[in-house]
């Protein structure tokens, strides 16, 4: 679609480094809000989210740098590219959540009441980000005559980067909604990695950039199954628990 916005100079500015600024501070913006509106410490939570998502990034670019290995020793300088796409929400899942959860555990912060917090703004962070994918070209679709022309491939694909964002909103809206309602700690997390997971898996069947490993289903489409089944497991758990 459109990779560069525009170039100044020596200076580049690329479509999906763009948007994942504009995902960042936007999100954390309305944290913020939320934070103060939920009485935490808003310092906190603003490290606590800059963390996250730095590692988070760092993480994603690692699983998806292992997940194409063949690509990037061959490129090795492609690595630090980012400004072309190429992140793994799974990577970005795990050192995330891990450097968070470390942060919050030093701090002396619950845990699931800080997820909690952070779930929908995640969501809608990542429904941004996926604008960039479509301007990027990366996280593309299937060849299909209804869909859109990305340049970048001379095709007209299915533009599952759309899809993907609004499935994103979809689930902010959700989880924003159960957040300003009564709910147990934890719920509002767990039920961010359902919807997900569930988003992903469905979205996974249009997509051309990954490859069929088992049973007809992607190794993301493995991934979702196993998120979607832990996390639902928990929720029904949190749900039946009386504290």
């Amino acid at each position: 679609m459109h990779p560069t916005i525009c170039q100044i100079g020596p200076f580049t500015i690329y479509s999906y480094g763009l948007m994942l600024v504009i995902a960042f501070l936007v999100s954390l913006a309305l944290l913020i809000q939320q934070a103060e509106r939920e009485k935490v410490d808003t310092d906190i939570i603003f490290n606590f989210a800059f963390l996250v998502f730095l590692s988070g990034i760092i993480g994603a670019r690692i699983f998806y740098v292992a997940q194409n290995a063949s690509y990037y020793l061959e490129n090795p300088l492609e690595m630090i590219m980012l400004q072309r796409g190429g992140l793994s929400w799974f990577g970005g899942l795990i050192f995330g959540s891990a450097s968070g959860v470390a942060y919050l555990k030093i701090k002396n912060v619950p845990v699931f009441k800080a997820l909690d917090l952070i779930a929908p703004f995640v969501a809608l962070g990542q429904a941004i980000g996926r604008i960039g994918c479509l301007l990027n070209g990366c996280c593309f679709g299937k060849a299909s005559e209804f869909g859109l022309y990305f340049r970048v491939h001379n095709a007209v694909l299915i533009p599952t980067q759309a899809y993907s964002s609004l499935a994103l909103i979809a689930i902010f809206i959700i989880l924003r909604f159960l957040q300003d309602r009564s709910h147990k700690t934890g719920e509002i997390f767990f039920m961010y990695l359902v919807l997900y997971a569930l988003k992903r898996f469905f979205i996974e069947f249009w997509r051309a950039d990954n490859e069929i490993i088992f049973l007809g289903l992607t190794l993301f489409q493995l991934m979702s199954l196993a998120v979607f089944l832990f996390a639902l497991t928990i929720l029904f758990s949190i749900k039946k628990s009386k504290n």
